[in-house]
């Protein structure tokens, strides 16, 4: 396995049954509460499908390992998107995860600027450049859509994570993000991906640890001094971020270290509660019946500038790759069938 300069080799007989779960944890002594995730298929098919140069599919699997640890908090059926759009060689990614489980993944980039790069480790910061991550909930109706935006300026993904919950959540966060390619037996070809995230939250329930350093004056409570940046840490999080400072890459992404394991190992000594796992599947939202009504919001005439020299419409999925090749009279003669809006 391949995780940085590392090199591991995974052992045959493991079946990854920890693979493609969320688990979500308490360490009630510290007051925090998290997330771990491990991703092995569904990443695994989402990277090959496109075929991505190796820095591409790392950045990829680090959003989409993110995008499913803040995902999966949802309680309802809607979706949580995380998107960037930058000037740097990888210029779009978009993630979406579906509640409960599905997860898909897309990324946009200049072959040409990739390669530039050269064959040195590469942090995401190298691939996005400047720019902004957006991170949408939405619920289904415009009412309900919540947006989020992180300026990007070379920072990675898990700085850029840790930004967001301060800036909009006010809530001390340290996340963790990892992928790697693991290797066959003898290091030679047969390889398959992997992607791991750990995701820990301050979360007190006293009223006094709950008066978090960080709040900006307007939210002081009256009579209560604020410290700003010279406030202490509470120690509670001090000890728990130093915890999560110990964790190595390939300890998030090692088959043979499941999440109950590292989780053990990371707090075993204050507690570690774990709760149900949540299952994650890679799977598309695309259908013919989403397709035909994308096109039908297009203009008549945009719609025939759609059509190809073979006097086909022809739509390819950036997510599954699926290929919808149409007839433009079938697609007017749906389109006219259709109720009035």
């Amino acid at each position: 396995m391949t995780s940085g300069h590392e090199t591991i080799q995974a052992a045959p007989e493991d079946g990854h049954a920890g693979d493609d779960v969320v688990l979500p944890f308490a360490v009630e002594a510290l007051d925090v509460r998290g997330r771990a995730v491990r991703l092995g298929p569904a990443i695994d098919t989402i990277l090959r499908r496109h075929g991505y140069p190796d820095p591409v599919a790392r950045l990829l699997g680090e959003a989409a390992a993110l995008t499913v640890l803040l995902g999966s908090s949802l309680k309802f059926e809607g979706r949580f998107q995380l998107q960037t759009k930058t000037d740097g060689p990888v210029a779009m990614v978009v993630v979406d995860f579906e509640a409960p489980d599905r997860l898909r993944a897309t990324a946009r980039f200049d072959a040409e600027r990739v390669a530039a790069l050269g064959a040195g480790p590469l942090g995401a910061g190298d691939l996005v450049g400047h720019g902004h991550l957006a991170m949408t909930i939405d619920q289904g109706t415009a009412a309900s859509r919540y947006q989020g935006v992180v300026a990007l300026e070379g920072q990675d993904l898990e700085e850029a994570a840790r930004q967001y919950f301060r800036q909009s959540e006010q809530i001390p966060t340290e996340v963790r993000l990892a992928v790697a390619e693991a290797v066959a037996g003898g290091g030679k070809g047969g390889g398959t991906w992997r992607a791991g995230g750990l995701l820990v939250q301050f979360l007190p329930q006293s009223i006094d640890r709950a008066r978090l350093a960080d709040l900006p004056p307007g939210d002081v409570p009256e009579g209560h001094v604020h410290l700003g940046a010279d406030a202490p840490e509470d120690d509670a999080w001090s000890e728990a971020r130093a915890l999560v400072g110990t964790i190595e890459d390939h300890e998030l992404v090692d088959p043979n270290v499941s999440s109950e394991r590292l989780l053990y190992r990371l707090f075993h000594e204050r507690g570690v509660r774990v709760f149900e796992r949540q299952a994650v599947r890679e799977t598309c939202r695309c259908s013919p019946e989403r397709v035909m009504g994308m096109i039908a919001s297009f203009s008549p005439q945009e719609r025939r500038d759609m059509v190809a020299e073979d006097g086909r419409i022809a739509i390819t999925c950036e997510f599954c790759s699926r290929r919808y090749d149409l007839d433009p009279a079938e697609v007017e003669r749906e389109i006219e069938a259709r109720p009035a809006q």
